[in-house]
């Protein structure tokens, strides 16, 4: 990094160090290939909430929380409450995963299931700006 922005490596190091103590770093990891991993199909589960009261939605978040499959949950506005982004090693795992384990989640109503032919364009992280300034 120190190279390409034509810098000493103490500058890259210091400014890293402060970017992590001011919260804008929250971490690092590695980004895995789930293919590779056997995690051929991948899919999205829009989830209709059937109540909607305060304690039944922990109780839906936290189980969500725990399923191996789900890669991301997102709580909506819309036609939908909740989205997950799931990974599964084939169909077999995905319907049992939507029917038998989401299905089985406080306050569940119903879903939709959307399997992802291809992925065009996928979250790596924040674009640093140039324009940010110190």
């Amino acid at each position: 990094m120190a190279r390409e922005l034509e810098v000493a490596q103490s500058t890259v190091l210091e400014r890293v160090r402060r970017l992590e103590e001011q919260g804008l770093i929250r971490g690092y990891r590695a980004i895995l290939d789930p293919e590779k991993l056997g995690l051929t199909i991948q899919a999205f589960v829009s989830v209709t909430m059937q109540r909607h009261e305060a304690e039944t939605i922990r109780r839906f978040e936290d189980g969500v929380r725990k399923l191996h499959g789900v890669r991301a949950c997102y709580h909506l506005t819309g036609r939908f409450d909740y989205l997950l982004h799931v990974a599964v090693k084939d169909l077999e795992d995905l319907g049992k995963l939507v029917k038998t384990e989401i299905a089985a989640l406080d306050g569940y109503g119903k879903s939709e299931t959307f399997v992802i032919f291809s992925e065009i364009k996928a979250d790596k992280g924040v674009p640093i700006d140039a324009t940010i300034k110190e």
